[in-house]
């Protein structure tokens, strides 16, 4: 008796993308026993090769073709680059197919749309991972023409339409995917994981000071926190920061580096670089635009609480990341002005804060964001519609 096919399909993949791109293989592995599980995604490493030499993915078949673009490129050749993925994930699914598919929004509208005409030409299911809500959240960034943003709202919305799950990350961004698409039936809600932690030793005292890690991009509020950052130390502030992580304003943080001998930018590093780097500090910065928390949510945050760093949120109070930072005790939410956000660090280095965030809740969170359970979840879902 023939294995029933499952098609895995999400841009980014293991080793780059060390937290969702992991999970992925894990859930792959995990059914790939019992089922014909294949991946579709961008090869930026010579997957196979890392695969065989790091003796993963037994039993799972991958469909890669080479990436063109990354996050620092340019937004033409980031759109060509996902056509040209469109059209990869459209034949491998015409040659494989499969019964189920799972699809993220990675990258987002058109491999989605290309799976939803699939399933209707074929009677197949799938469940669809909304990581992030577009046209709108690359519209915060890039203002897109008002007929091509109704265009990719519909096409979008046909696709949620279509699937036989949705699955995105908070209560707002799925009240955001009903209102918007129409779309029957249940969001579910699974928060991201952790990168896995079980190899980093945490140190026995933290520095005081805090780290960000993550992208440097437009959404995250970098030039503020420079201001705040020179304001503070102009005013003689004397706690570090570190940074690490790329994006737009990696050159700003860099020179901030270079004129302040109390801020380190490391650049783009791996991910336990990053998780060891969260580890060393007490508190952790969570820098983000309100509006695109509605379509949204950092990835950073589980990180950060596997790390044991408290979170600065710098956002409005009227957020999904602010109610998520106060409703799990893990931080302070700071209005997004250089004098609020100065006036945080101060209260850092006075030990003001110290005793504000409890840990009652951490032990049931950090269970809530595991490795295990984010790909166990997923691996239901998927069995249910098999």
């Amino acid at each position: 008796m023939k294995k029933p096919r499952i098609a895995i399909i999400n841009r980014s993949f293991w080793p780059i993308y060390p937290v969702i791109g992991e999970a992925l293989l894990l859930l792959a592995e995990e059914l790939a026993p019992f089922y014909d599980v294949s991946v579709i995604l961008q090869d930026q490493v010579g997957i196979r090769e890392r695969l065989l030499r790091e003796k993963r993915g037994e039993g799972v078949r991958f469909y890669s073709i080479d990436a063109w673009s990354t996050s620092a490129s340019g937004v033409l050749r980031r759109v060509i680059d996902a056509v040209r993925f469109m059209g990869w994930v459209l034949g491998v699914l015409l040659w494989l197919r499969p019964k189920v598919v799972y699809v993220s929004t990675d990258p987002p509208i058109l491999a989605p749309f290309v799976v939803a005409i699939y399933s209707k030409l074929s009677g197949a299911r799938f469940i669809y991972h909304l990581q992030d809500i577009h046209p709108e959240a690359a519209h915060v960034v890039i203002k897109v023409r008002p007929a091509l943003f109704k265009l990719l709202k519909a096409i979008d919305g046909f696709t949620m339409r279509r699937a036989h799950k949705l699955i995105t990350l908070t209560r707002v961004m799925a009240k955001q995917i009903v209102e918007r698409s129409g779309a029957g039936g249940e969001v579910m809600l699974l928060e991201n994981p952790s990168v896995p932690f079980e190899s980093i030793a945490l140190p026995a005292a933290k520095s005081r000071g805090f780290s960000f890690c993550g992208n440097a991009g437009r959404l995250q509020r970098i030039p503020l926190l420079i201001d705040a950052i020179d304001s503070y130390h102009s005013a003689g502030g004397s706690l570090e920061f570190a940074f690490a992580g790329g994006g737009v304003y990696a050159k700003e943080l860099e020179s901030l580096a270079q004129r302040n001998s109390k801020v380190t930018y490391l650049g783009k590093v791996s991910s336990r670089e990053a998780a060891e780097l969260s580890s060393r500090y007490e508190w952790a910065i969570l820098p983000i635009e309100d509006e695109v928390t509605e379509y949204a949510f950092p990835s950073k945050t589980s990180s950060y609480v596997f790390a044991d760093a408290r979170i600065i949120a710098i956002c409005g109070h009227n957020t999904s990341v602010a109610e998520w930072v106060n409703f799990n005790h893990v931080g302070v939410v700071v209005p997004p002005t250089v004098d609020e956000v100065v006036q945080c660090f101060k209260r850092v280095e006075a030990g003001e804060l110290s005793d504000l965030t409890g840990t009652s809740k951490r032990a049931e969170l950090m269970e809530r964001l595991s490795m295990p359970r984010f790909v166990g979840v997923l691996k239901n879902q998927i069995e249910a519609i098999v």
